[in-house]
Formats: C-alpha cells, structure tokens, sequence
C-alpha cells in the first residue's frame, strides 16, 4: 500500500486546486509524480513544503516564470541562494509597487483638480471651454485669478490685520498652487469650521511637506491663518481666512463636502 498522499489530500493541504496541480507538474514547477499501479498520482511530505515555498512567492507577487527559477535554486537545498535571488526579485516589486502608487498618486491629484473645475462654473447654456465637461482648464490660473481678484475688490483691512493679498509673483503662486493640489490629493474629508475649512487627510500624507507648505504659504498669504491637528482620527489640515477671503480658502483648499 502507497504511503504518499493523494492529489485530494495535497490540494486541502496546500490550498491549490487539484487542476492546479497538475497545471504546476505540467510547467515543471512540480516534479512528475509516482503513480499507483491504477494511474493515481501519488506524492511525498516534501511536496508541501515546495507548495508552501511556492505560495509564499505568489504572494510576494512572482510570476509563474520568476517561481520557476527560484524552484531550480529550491532544489539545490541551500536557504542561501534562495534567499539571494527572492531578495533580489522583492527589490524589484518595491520599485513597481512605488511607481504604480506615484503614478496612483498622480491620477488622484488629477481626478480632484476635475472635480474642482466641475464644481467652479456652471454655464446658463452649453459647455464652455471652463466648465470641466469638454476640456481641462487650468486650475492654477483660476485659483490664481480668484485670489487676485479678491484681493483687489475687498475693503482695505483694518489696522492690525494683514492685508488680503499674495507675495508671490504670477509664476510662483501657479508653482505653489500645484504644490497644493498634489499634497491635497491625499485628502479624504473635509468640512466646515468657523471661517474656514478643516481638511482630513489620510495616512499617506507626507506631513514634512504639509509642514513645510503651510509655512511657506503663511509666509506670502498673511490673512491665512493654519492650524494642523494631530489625534485620533488622524492628521488635520484647518485653514481660516477673513469673510472677505473665505472664496480663496475653498478655491485652494477644496468646499467643504
């Protein structure tokens, strides 16, 4: 009588399907199985240690061909060289996976610049080329327009109060406005406070960066006043401006939702 397992007792073991199996014999990434003398495929102990080696390389994201070269260094028996060349490949899923999240980043920072520019205008008629269904408009130049423009309609500001006005020429405030957005596409919330807006963000964000714009922002945008909140429910971003600026606030820092 056969001591090996069968297909049956290896797939409920291992967590592969008795088709995968044969699949995984097929390409080599099994060695060919002993048969009963009716044709069953028999297997030993050491085939579930090469099924678990295998399903930890799935879930490190190796393909079955990549699987495939580390079951030839499996079978020299030595962890070393094993270790050698899944360390290597691991290195390689890091600098996918960081390029798949910048460029994840990258499509977040743009969905919200659309949903902003849907949000600004609404045209009586038809789609214009501003109102986000038909094109994309420049979201820098628009929020730069805002700020400039209130700057100049608003009353002149009292005395002790920083005026409502930016610093920063025309070709630096378009750099900070696209600073802005890429920090505020971590956001997942916002919602209102007295004079402004409270920004939510998610654990992803780069707080030396916020920390860094938020000075530098109050630095040419003196009617801003920032506060940022660390807790339990994660890190904050509040921004309050005077009544007369509280249009600035949601063109830079998002409506409240």
């Amino acid at each position: 009588m056969s001591t090996g397992l069968k297909i049956k007792e290896v797939a409920d073991a291992s967590g592969f399907t008795p088709a995968t199996l044969r699949y995984y014999e097929q390409i080599g990434l099994l060695p060919e199985a002993s048969r009963t003398p009716a044709g069953y495929r028999v297997y030993d102990r050491r085939t579930l240690e090469r099924l678990a080696f295998i399903a930890r390389a799935k879930q490190l994201g190796c393909t079955l061909e990549e699987i495939t070269g580390l079951t030839t260094a499996w079978d020299g028996g030595q962890c070393g060289p094993i270790q050698d060349q899944l360390r290597q490949l691991v290195a390689g899923k890091i600098a996918a996976a960081q390029n798949q999240i910048a460029e994840l980043m990258t499509f977040t920072s743009e969905l919200q610049q659309a949903t902003t520019a849907l949000e600004r205008h609404r045209p009586d008629g038809a789609c214009d080329a501003n109102c986000g269904c038909v094109g994309d408009p420049d979201d820098t130049q628009a929020i730069a327009a805002t700020i400039q423009a209130v700057g100049l309609s608003t009353k002149a500001a009292l005395a002790g109060e920083p005026a409502i006005a930016c610093t920063l020429s025309a070709g630096s405030m378009k750099g900070r406005i696209a600073d802005w957005q890429s920090l505020l596409a971590h956001v997942e919330g916002r919602e209102p406070i007295d004079g402004g807006v409270r920004s939510v963000f998610a654990s992803s964000v780069p707080t030396d960066d916020l920390i860094r714009l938020v000075a530098a922002e109050q630095n040419c945008c003196q009617f801003f006043r920032f506060a940022i909140t660390v807790d339990t429910r994660g890190v904050a971003l509040e921004v309050r401006a005077p009544e007369d600026a509280l249009s600035i606030v949601e063109s830079m820092f998002g409506a409240p939702s």
